[in-house]
């Protein structure tokens, strides 16, 4: 089926949320009320009914890429034979974590059935990273990313910076992850959820972290890639990070991915509030087709509006 809008977009990209629930609670997700509630929400979808749900999906808008997401993918307890069952459909599979359990989970792996694995990365100082997490065991994370590159997996870090809490770890982060070889891309922060009305005051924007960057790297922007989410720089040196300005430089304008909620709702958009129920007819071709364009009539123009639906609700 050829699936597309007045802009020509396309969905290529499905991003499939196992789970509404984290083992981390950060400031820029949750707050201390929605955290609560929605740490009662595992996710109701099996195995099966994940596989047939992105099986149909696949079949429809011939899929390039599949990424796990969450809240916290790890937490999903059949990740494992998950991975394996997706694998057998055919789009590459990737995968977006806070890495704490992801050292135990690479090492159940064969190695090939992840493409990719993006990290949550804000901080790498401990006190910061417990004021933005409320955890304390970053070493984990470490270990997971290491662990990741061992197995030969491509990894990319993402860090969300917050004005007044972790500027200071810009540049940490970007030796860290030049010193592994690997990208980073940093995020500007969301209008999301708790934050929707209120973001301004913690917003700290794509020029701002340039200036930061600049004060130790020199480098070159680089040509950005059709739908991709960032914009890349190269230094000097030939190091690559990214930056994710959903309000400097939105991407909406060539955006091809579609979610998949945890309880089996798909969102056309971030920036929608309204869940379509793709699980009760999911045999009918003719409702799932319908059912995909509905969740396209939902995407933006040009513009990030944001949601004051949770990232752990609509899926990261």
């Amino acid at each position: 089926m050829k699936l597309n809008d007045v802009h020509n977009r396309t969905f290529k990209t499905l991003r499939v949320s196992l789970t509404n629930t984290c083992n981390l609670a950060c400031t820029y997700c949750v707050n201390d009320a929605n955290y609560q509630d929605q740490a009662q929400n595992i996710s109701i979808l099996s195995v099966e009914n994940l596989v047939k749900i992105i099986s149909k999906i696949n079949q429809t808008l011939d899929l390039q890429t599949i990424r796990l997401t969450g809240g916290e993918p790890t937490l999903y307890k059949d990740i494992i034979p998950l991975i394996k069952s997706i694998a057998q459909i055919g789009p590459k599979i990737k995968l977006t974590t806070n890495g704490f359990l992801l050292k135990n989970l690479v090492q159940k792996l064969d190695g090939n059935e992840l493409d990719s694995i993006n990290v949550s990365l804000d901080a790498l100082d401990e006190d910061i990273f417990f004021k933005i997490s409320k955890r304390r065991s970053l070493y984990k994370i470490i270990e997971g990313i290491d662990a990741a590159l061992a197995k030969g997996i491509h990894v990319k870090l993402n860090c969300v910076v917050i004005k007044g809490v972790n500027e200071s770890q810009i540049l940490p982060i970007l030796a860290f992850a030049f010193e592994r070889k690997i990208s980073v891309r940093f995020l500007e922060i969301m209008k999301m959820g708790h934050l929707y009305a209120d973001a301004e005051s913690l917003f700290f924007s794509q020029n701002d972290i340039l200036k930061v960057i600049n004060q130790k790297y020199t480098f070159s922007k680089m040509i950005r890639s059709d739908a991709a989410t960032a914009n890349y720089w190269q230094t000097s040196e030939g190091n690559k990070f990214g930056i994710i300005a959903n309000e400097t430089e939105p991407f909406c304008g060539d955006c091809n991915r579609l979610r998949l909620d945890s309880y089996g709702n798909i969102f056309g958009c971030l920036s929608s509030n309204t869940p379509i129920n793709i699980t009760q007819n999911i045999d009918n071709e003719v409702i799932l087709e319908q059912n995909l364009q509905n969740a396209m009539n939902q995407k933006q123009d040009y513009k990030f509006i944001g949601s004051n639906l949770s990232m752990l609700e609509i899926g990261g």
